[in-house]
């Protein structure tokens, strides 16, 4: 990779143009199993190798250069048929076959490049100037850094056994006419380089378990639960004993849910659990901070212009640490050493005690945030922007879970509401940041409880999922939880799906707005599935 690096900075020019004044290369080397298994019977048992090769070739220089948004790179020739350059790598250790993978990619970006940088500053003819341009390149300290190599065993043998022998379970239980069991193993080896002289080789590994079920409710609203673990290690895993308690927790809640009642569109009091919470938080805020958005016209800049002002109740600070591996006892998945674009990984505080202070920093410069602090990431090949790793949230006001409850009870009856809510689960979340759309996010929770303000009486419900606009919803946290908890997925934007952490306590929200999801009127299968079917004449025969 440096051979072809070094001859593509010392030769690369097109006669009568410039030469490129920046190139990195990064390959990225994928491991993966998966193994899945439904009605007790494996699915899916595979493995697969691939390599991915990514080249930033930037023409011009860091003041002004040739870089656009990805999704308005596509100038092609109109001269002929164009030839895209394919972006995967030699899993053999061939260096003349990687090289000339390299180089084919290499003149593609270059060529691209070039007729980027003359298109804008043909546009620069037509813009007012702007003294407060930020350069579109910063500058940062190459590095250096070759990590040991990670162990990634798999105990194939006993993951397809644990597979069965959970995906099973669902088998006694009718009602629930699907499931899934999966395990999954991923290592990633990454190799960068560039021409600032960064040196750069990671591993990394994540291994996944993941339990689903669905069912319907006798209105015909499809219903899901779940359990997901992740885990940089095989051994840090669940046991079996664990697994199974997980997998029967899954049944009685899904069962639970067919009966709970549907609810109506809801506006008051609520309090998100910590994984609630953590969802809330990535999806309002966290997107919202990340550096690219605030230069973009397309998008919304919710945030732009409030550094040094209060956008948080003040008992509540934000920051996001990719360099925490793990946080009271459990894994995080935002964890890793240097960015994709070379960048030693960084804690961010983003806000401090309701203020705002940072924005999540690629290598593209913002007004007033000239250099990165590490967060540029990416899927594969795709081109890395700034993004959340690990988003911490802290609390200075924080109370039992008891006195949490008896908060949300009196605001309840404060504004005259039969009952409050408790949302301890969530499946997730997605946000719209863009300009030419309502500045609005929505949750999808699941175990949803109301409280009946005359006897604190829980009651599980369901049909609802919530709404609101970013501000509205943070600045009406009256009180957070004393327990932190960890949120563990992945989060898919415009540079593809990454492995992200949110930690975050119970947040007691003053309102909060739930809408009716889609009703469901499909029928459930018509006929009983054939494991329980074959029981019936047993059953018969015993009474």
């Amino acid at each position: 990779m440096i051979a072809e690096l070094t001859r593509s900075q010392q030769q690369l020019q097109l006669k009568g143009h410039e030469p490129p004044y920046f190139i990195s290369y990064q390959l990225k080397d994928y491991d993966q199993y998966a193994i899945a298994a439904r009605y007790g019977a494996i699915f899916t048992d595979d493995g697969s190798r691939d390599r991915r090769l990514a080249a930033d070739v930037r023409v011009g220089s860091y003041q002004f250069d040739s870089s656009v948004p990805e999704e308005q790179d596509f100038l092609v020739s109109t001269k002929g048929t164009s030839y895209y350059a394919r972006p995967d790598g030699p899993i053999d250790d061939s260096p003349m076959a990687l090289r000339t993978a390299f180089w084919l990619l290499t003149d593609e970006k270059y060529k691209s490049a070039l007729a980027q940088f003359l298109k804008k500053k043909g546009e620069d003819v037509y813009t007012v100037e702007d003294p407060k341009r930020p350069p579109s390149f910063s500058k940062e300290r190459p590095n250096t850094h070759v990590q040991p190599s990670v162990a990634f065993p798999f105990d194939r043998e006993r993951w397809r056994k644990v597979a069965r022998m959970l995906s099973a379970r669902f088998n006694g239980h009718p009602e629930i006419f699907d499931s899934d069991v999966r395990v999954t193993a991923d290592k990633v080896m990454r190799v960068f380089v560039s021409t600032e002289g960064s040196r750069i080789i990671t591993e990394e590994t994540l291994y996944g378990l993941h339990v689903t079920a669905v069912a319907r409710a006798e209105d015909g609203q499809l219903l899901d639960n779940s359990r997901n673990y992740y885990t940089p290690t095989e051994a840090g895993l669940p046991d079996d004993k664990t697994l199974l308690e997980a997998t029967d927790k899954v049944i009685t809640e899904l069962l639970a849910l067919r009966k709970a009642p549907a609810i109506d569109p809801y506006t008051g009091p609520a309090i998100l659990a910590p994984e609630a919470s953590g969802v809330l938080f990535h999806e309002v805020l966290g997107h919202r901070l990340e550096g690219h958005r605030q230069a973009d016209d397309r998008e919304g800049k919710t945030f732009r212009g409030q550094e040094g002002k209060q956008v948080l109740p003040p008992f509540l600070s934000i920051s996001d640490d990719p360099t925490v591996r793990e946080l009271s006892g459990e894994k995080l998945n935002g964890y890793y050493l240097y960015d994709e674009e070379g960048v030693k990984a960084q804690r961010v505080p983003l806000v401090e005690k309701g203020v705002l202070r940072n924005y999540l920093l690629s290598r593209q410069p913002v007004e007033g945030f000239l250099q990165s602090n590490g967060h540029g990431r990416s899927q594969g090949s795709q081109r890395p922007v700034a993004r959340m790793a690990n988003l911490l949230v802290d609390s200075t006001k924080q109370v039992s879970d008891e006195e949490l409850k008896r908060q949300l009870i009196a605001e309840a009856k404060r504004q005259g509401k039969p009952y409050g809510l408790i949302i301890r689960d969530i499946t997730g979340g997605n946000t719209n940041t863009s300009s030419y759309g309502y500045q609005a996010f929505k949750g999808v929770p699941r175990m949803v409880f109301r409280v009946d303000v005359r006897d604190g009486k829980e009651t599980l419900v369901r049909g609802v999922e919530i709404v609101g606009t970013p501000l509205s919803a943070v600045n009406r946290i009256l009180a957070s939880g004393s327990r932190q908890g960890v949120f563990n997925g992945f989060c898919g934007a415009e540079s593809g799906m990454v492995p992200v952490s949110t930690v975050a306590p119970a947040m007691l929200l003053q309102e909060i707005e739930l809408q009716r999801t889609m009703e469901g009127k499909d029928r459930p299968p018509i006929l009983s599935s054939p494991s329980a079917a074959s029981r019936q004449p047993e059953a018969k025969k015993q009474e």
